[in-house]
């Protein structure tokens, strides 16, 4: 027998640790599938991410049962749960996919010390990357720090066909294991999420990338910073969560490039020239992104907490409490800019974000309000069900400036052109900030000017913005100077 343990790969099909564990089974030997509720994970979890998991976890049961075998659910410190599971079925081996955060790390390394005490056997793969990080260097063999280097050889790289599912005569039978009952999420210590976290499970996800496929992905390129348009894929949670395999998915950008060329043929235009053929390799270069934080986060565990880049002085975030206020009105989105109340509604009643808009309320509280980024990261990891420590530190340190392939200091994001340009007919403001659901655009992006009378006459409800963009962009030039340690640096706007 061997155990498989599921962590952040919650599907049978496109499961390289599981179809390897399923493969090396020998004659009258079965696979066990095991999820262990990790007492230390979910001392980091938040209610929106443990409802999808939950939901995933019954979808998973679900499949290995119609396969005629089961998932055993078991609560407790991996490092004693496993070998006692081991024991307990007569396992030689535990095989398991890599997960890469600092926590995951030291947690597998515990893990592994204890099954070697048990003796039993460990095997682990890489499933939730294309390429392993470490493997995509320059040529002195460090890790990357810009992006571009590191996207050219990425696309370059083959990328594997997606793997089998285990034939069900490699599961264990269903009646050979007690599977146990899945918690409810009050059993594991959480409130069910006021937010309508979308649907789990490896059929729901593979429902939204065949939508994405049939249309959005060949309009990506030009679509994608349309919040209102619809044009991304919403797999960021299947993907986080591992209810689809990223080869799976690439597969899928195959296809698409296929008919993207045939488009171009139809069209008589080159491929390289073509929309649709730049829409499916920009959807590509976003898989791309992921594994570059990916590496970023394998190679420097510290950036949880820390900036990835160093400047010759602390920055001096404000944190008293006339900024706390303005933390609260940003999480509340209540700040009087209606693109960044928007996202943070949006993030508050679906605990996810459109990407475009994620970068706006990024740069707001960090450029516009001076506050620290790592309480918008903590915000996020609160209230997304896709929350990824890779990406989304990656994200906000871009945001800050204080990330690898960071924007620079001076580009200040002016959240009212933000809005009129990826908003413009404020069709996404309207939806999540209905207080403005009968104003015209033009006055909804113009908010800002308006006198407090005319905004008391359009929206009465709506609150008057808390800082005043221009000033508070000088600000932040400022506080990035002294920083840098510099007087003057010749600054501009986006």
């Amino acid at each position: 027998m061997r155990l498989f343990w599921h962590r952040r790969d919650l599907r049978v099909a496109d499961n390289r640790g599981l179809a390897a564990a399923a493969e090396a089974t020998a004659d009258g030997d079965a696979v066990v599938p095991v999820f262990v509720f990790d007492e230390d994970v979910l001392d980091h979890a938040a209610s929106p991410r443990v409802r999808f998991m939950l939901d995933a976890l019954a979808e998973l049961r679900a499949d290995y049962r119609e396969r005629g075998s089961d998932l055993v659910a078991a609560r407790g410190d991996p490092a004693e749960v496993l070998p006692r599971l081991a024991a307990a079925h007569d396992a030689d081996a535990v095989v398991w996919n890599e997960d890469y955060s600092g926590l995951a790390r030291e947690r597998d390394a515990r893990v592994r010390m204890a099954l070697d005490d048990a003796g039993v056997a460990r095997e682990t793969y890489h499933d939730a990357v294309h390429h392993e990080p470490g493997t995509i260097t320059t040529n002195d063999g460090d890790p990357y720090s810009v992006f571009t280097y590191f996207g050219r050889k990425w696309h370059d790289r083959a990328k594997a066909d997606p793997f089998d599912a285990p034939a069900p005569t490699d599961l264990v039978d269903i009646e050979d294991v007690d599977a146990g009952e899945l918690p409810s999420i009050a059993d594991l210590g959480f409130a069910e999420p006021t937010a309508d976290v979308q649907s789990a499970g490896t059929a729901a996800a593979r429902d939204r990338l065949a939508a994405f496929h049939e249309d959005a992905v060949y309009r990506y390129d030009e679509d994608r910073d349309y919040p209102a348009k619809g044009a991304t894929s919403r797999l960021s949670t299947d993907l986080k969560w591992g209810t689809i395999g990223v080869r799976e998915v690439y597969a899928a950008t195959e296809e698409a490039m296929s008919e993207a060329e045939a488009m171009a043929d139809d069209d008589g235009v080159a491929a390289a020239e073509h929309d649709a053929v730049a829409s499916v390799e920009e959807f590509r270069s976003q898989l791309a992104w992921r594994e570059f934080y990916t590496q970023v986060l394998w190679a420097n565990p510290e950036v949880v907490t820390e900036n990835y880049k160093e400047y010759e002085r602390p920055i001096e975030w404000r944190d008293g409490h006339e900024a706390m206020d303005h933390l609260e009105a940003w999480k509340d989105g209540e700040t009087g800019y209606p693109i960044v109340d928007a996202g943070m509604r949006q993030l508050r009643e679906e605990a996810y974000m459109h990407n475009r808009v994620r970068m706006i309320v990024a740069s707001f509280l960090t450029k516009d309000l001076l506050v620290d980024w790592r309480h918008g990261y903590e915000h996020f990891k609160r209230h997304l069900a896709d929350h990824d420590t890779a990406n989304d530190n990656g994200g906000w340190q871009w945001a800050a400036s204080t990330g690898t392939d960071a924007q620079p200091y001076f580009r200040i994001f002016n959240p009212m052109t933000q809005g009129e340009r990826y908003d413009p007919d404020a069709e996404y403001i309207a939806e999540y900030v209905p207080e403005l659901s009968g104003v015209s655009p033009e006055n909804v992006h113009s908010w800002h000017e308006l006198s407090v009378g005319r905004r008391r006459q359009l929206a009465p409800k709506y609150p008057d913005p808390v800082v005043d963009h221009s000033e508070m962009r000088e600000r932040a030039l400022s506080m990035y100077k002294r920083a840098r340690g510099e007087d003057e640096e010749e600054a501009s706007a986006d």
